[in-house]
């Protein structure tokens, strides 16, 4: 699972990152209100921790930004403000959940979980585009009824495109999906993975080509049906 975190108190911060760190988490984290943004509308996150009182941008600002862009992702509010009327505009502009500051790192843990439990336990088992069918249960891909051999980052690679399904993904997201780390912007490694799906997902070549480029922007899969 992959987390971001935004909190501009350094302590707290790191304690968050580095519990979640400790659970096997992929965390992204940061102080700043405008950057928490910028990382929140550019990368896919599981859940996203958000402080209410930030520089730059407060978290409410922040939220309401990222569901004005179409992002669903759960967002729990971490913060010092336990007033109801606090609670209640928070949920009223999106907030998933809300714990209130001083907390227990394991209740954190705990609801962090839940969120992203319920979020995927909404989206069904089994994906499908035009004539690929991604079955996320059983890790199976098939096209046109044939069922394709595919490595697990490609198989995740894949995943991505097809919840995303039309939407233009950059080169550093892709490169968050198949890597924990930033990889050198000079290397090649997006592209040959781009290359391995488009070649597990080429069984027949009359079948039209489903990841396209969008040039100096990134990839998208295309439903030909849609055109």
């Amino acid at each position: 699972m992959k987390l971001l975190v935004v909190e501009d108190n350094e302590h707290i911060r790191k304690s968050i990152v580095r519990a979640f760190k400790a659970n096997k988490y992929v965390v992204d984290d940061t102080g700043d209100g405008e950057d928490g943004l910028w990382h929140a509308l550019e990368y896919n996150y599981d859940v996203i921790v958000l402080d209410i009182m930030l520089p730059k941008l407060d978290g409410k600002q922040i939220l309401q930004k990222i569901r004005q862009a179409g992002k669903d992702t759960p967002v729990l509010f971490l913060t010092a403000l336990d007033q109801l009327d606090d609670k209640i505009e928070g949920f009223k502009i999106g907030a998933d959940d809300y714990l209130v500051k001083s907390f227990a790192i394991e209740e954190l843990l705990a609801r962090v979980e839940a969120l992203s439990r319920r979020r995927y336990q909404a989206i069904s088992s089994v994906i499908k585009v035009a004539d690929l069918e991604l079955d996320r249960s059983a890790r199976t891909v098939s096209r046109n009824g044939q069922l394709l051999s595919m490595t697990p980052q490609s198989f995740s690679l894949l995943e991505l495109f097809m919840l995303r399904k039309g939407q233009v993904i950059s080169r550093s997201e892709i490169e968050q999906c198949i890597y924990d780390e930033h990889v050198n912007p000079m290397s090649n490694v997006v592209e040959s993975a781009i290359y391995a799906l488009r070649k597990a997902l080429q069984v027949d070549k009359s079948q039209p080509q489903l990841i396209q480029t969008k040039r100096g922007m990134g990839y998208y899969l295309q439903d030909p049906g849609c055109e």
